[in-house]
């Protein structure tokens, strides 16, 4: 050991190891100090003399160097790397290098420390650098699109407290990735919620893709989400086809009426959300598609569960973020608003100067609205279209808008020992036929009633109705 320590008396070696401005240190096979450079010194705020001689293990219990790389390559008889800590706050990356004789035993051990303080520091400046910049980019996506929105015909606004408690829960969930459900009434604008969060998430210049479930034969669903290869049916087309699936890659898919989704195909929306990957109709290779989920529907998706209509764990993996959009009777106070932008919109669009009197404006705020915003929007546009003086009168509302007559329910009128729910939809039912026979298609009663054609449809074959247009 004598002739090691004679080699730190040459002055050609050391000035060598002291130009370097990472900390080296050489220890003896014991973990005694034998040399160190002049850069160890500093980052140890000790002086040379303080620490030759010393083993790593005082110098560890000293707090020079807290750990001790050269005690821990002692005792895993490997190299080590560590971060180490000084009496500073300063950090350092330091690695222990063992040096081994011919029978494997360690002679010499060389530290080597970095100074990582100000890189520390650095990264955490940048991280939150990121995150400022990330929320400042939300801010200002946030901005463009209601900027964006002041123009569509899609308008969705109100000052309302369940409206407010709604925005900012999508704020909130547009910078996530993960699956939302949406649910609410028909008509509450389930669709501009989602085309909301996917404008303010990362995803907002890669595709936003829809598709309504209710809307597509069962036998073609299929086809049309996961896509199909070469052959895979009669009538298929001969190059294949990319489903809405790939075609959403990167982007989000919106499921709107998720409900209506078939039960076979639940297990195969389930695999692709839990795995990002799906197989084609008559394809042999699973393909990959980066997609988030937002899917919507109006229906009781925990009672479809219960009655086997629905898979539980489908409905569990789609129920992550839960959103529920408030119906327009919950939203009193935006009604007035709502209307006032709707009648701005169609005067502009069919060149009118249409203003609704006040007896007008008061009864379309005390109105239910069962249709929601949909039923809102297209009597505003109907009544600027057919009104004949630029004041919308009473007069000029449909006829079940221009009375307000007190319901009268006659409970004894139903079948004792029904349930509510037996009651309400023999009600429905008997709406829905007494309106049919006064507006004899199912298009006018849809558009009378403030629901869709299909959901109307939907409901004439759940009750088994027969009605002719």
């Amino acid at each position: 050991m004598e002739k090691m320590k004679k080699i730190f008396d040459n002055a050609y070696f050391t000035n060598i190891l002291n130009a370097i401005s990472d900390g080296i240190l050489i220890a003896d096979g014991k973990g005694e100090v034998l040399w160190l450079n002049r850069a160890c010194e500093n980052l140890a705020n000790t002086s040379r003399s303080k620490v030759i001689g010393q083993t790593a293990d005082i110098l560890e219990k000293q707090g020079v160097f807290m750990p001790s790389v050269t005690k821990m390559v002692l005792n895993k008889q490997n190299t080590v790397s560590t971060v180490q800590l000084t009496d500073q706050n300063r950090k350092y990356i330091t690695s222990g290098h063992p040096i081994k004789n011919e029978q494997g035993k360690i002679e010499l051990i060389v530290a080597h420390a970095r100074d990582i303080t100000e890189i520390v520091r650095t990264n955490s400046q940048l991280e939150e650098a990121q995150a400022l910049l990330k929320r400042y980019t939300q801010e200002i996506m946030k901005i463009r699109y209601e900027n964006d929105l002041a123009a569509s015909e899609h308008f969705f606004m109100g000052k309302s407290p369940a409206y407010l408690t709604l925005i900012n829960m999508v704020d909130k969930i547009a910078s996530t990735e993960t699956t939302v459900l949406i649910t609410g009434e028909t008509g509450v604008g389930k669709n501009v919620i989602a085309n909301r969060i996917h404008q303010l998430s990362e995803r907002s210049h890669e595709p936003f893709v829809e598709i309504n479930c209710g809307a597509i034969p069962e036998t073609l669903i299929e086809s049309e989400l996961f896509g199909y290869k070469k052959g895979a049916f009669t009538g298929a087309n001969s190059g294949g086809k990319a489903g809405l699936i790939k075609m959403a890659d990167k982007g989000t898919l919106f499921l709107d009426e998720i409900g209506e989704l078939p039960i076979h195909l639940q297990a195969k929306l389930l695999q692709f959300i839990q795995h990002k990957k799906f197989l084609p109709i008559g394809g042999t290779e699973h393909q990959m598609a980066n997609v988030r989920i937002i899917a919507a529907t109006n229906n009781d998706l925990l009672q479809q569960v219960q009655e086997g209509k629905f898979r539980s764990d489908l409905f569990y993996r789609l129920n992550v973020l839960p959103i529920r959009v408030p119906s327009v009777k919950e939203r009193k106070m935006d009604i007035i608003d709502l209307l006032q932008f709707n009648l701005e919109k169609y005067n502009k669009k069919h060149k009118r100067h249409c203003r609704l009197s006040s007896d007008v404006m008061n009864r379309l705020q005390s109105y239910d609205w069962p249709g929601n915003i949909r039923e809102l929007e297209n009597l505003v546009e109907r009544l600027v279209i057919i009104a004949a003086h630029d004041e919308i009168r009473l007069e000029d509302l449909p006829s079940h808008l221009q009375t307000q007559e007190k319901l009268v329910f006659n409970l004894n009128k139903y079948e004792k020992g029904k349930s509510l729910t037996d009651i309400l939809e023999t009600i429905e039912r008997e709406i829905i036929e007494e309106a049919y026979s006064e507006f004899k298609t199912t298009r006018k009663t849809a558009e009378e009633l403030g629901i869709t054609q299909s959901l109307l449809m939907r409901r004439v074959r759940k009750y088994k109705m027969k009605l002719r247009e």
